[in-house]
């Protein structure tokens, strides 16, 4: 599986947040919250919605299942002019992306396995602390083998 390489531009995203680990994963509890708020946002940009995972910068080099992360579940919008009380805002910095698509179930975690022990040691590219995060769109499905989403990993050529 290859991925295409994409430079975004910096996003504004709206939505909730929980601390969590790989081991504790509170991620049904979070979308399950954030969902019913997602309809009194009204400047998004797109229907996407967004799972971001922002990482502490020694979470990969020391890698344990039990280590905790924030978890988003958000939306892009177009400014922080009229968001609501109860969510928070984000701003994503931009930069370069290794982007792959993916189509089974979210809880099939072999395609980390191999992005992460495969493909990125096998290509040009180190891990770059930024924000991971996953786009939602229109051919996801959640909890079903045919859901497809693409998963945004945050990359920065080598240095040889």
């Amino acid at each position: 599986m290859k991925p295409r390489i994409e430079k975004i531009k910096e996003k504004k995203l709206v939505g909730q947040r929980l601390e969590m680990s790989l081991a504790d994963n509170k991620t049904a509890d979070l979308w399950r919250s954030f969902m019913p708020r997602r309809n009194n946002i009204s400047n998004k940009l797109t229907n996407d919605f967004i799972s971001m995972q922002v990482y502490h910068p020694t979470h990969f080099a020391d890698f344990k299942p039990t280590n905790h992360f924030e978890k988003w579940a958000s939306v892009e919008v177009s400014d922080f002019d009229t968001v609501p009380d109860d969510l928070e805002t984000f701003i994503l910095k931009g930069g370069l992306y290794a982007v792959f698509e993916y189509k089974g179930l979210s809880t099939d975690n072999s395609i980390f396995r191999y992005i992460f022990g495969t493909w990125l040691p096998e290509s040009e590219y180190d891990l770059d602390d930024r924000p991971h995060f996953e786009v939602l769109g229109d051919k996801y499905k959640n909890n079903d083998p045919e859901s497809e989403e693409e998963i945004w990993i945050p990359i920065k050529p080598r240095i040889k």
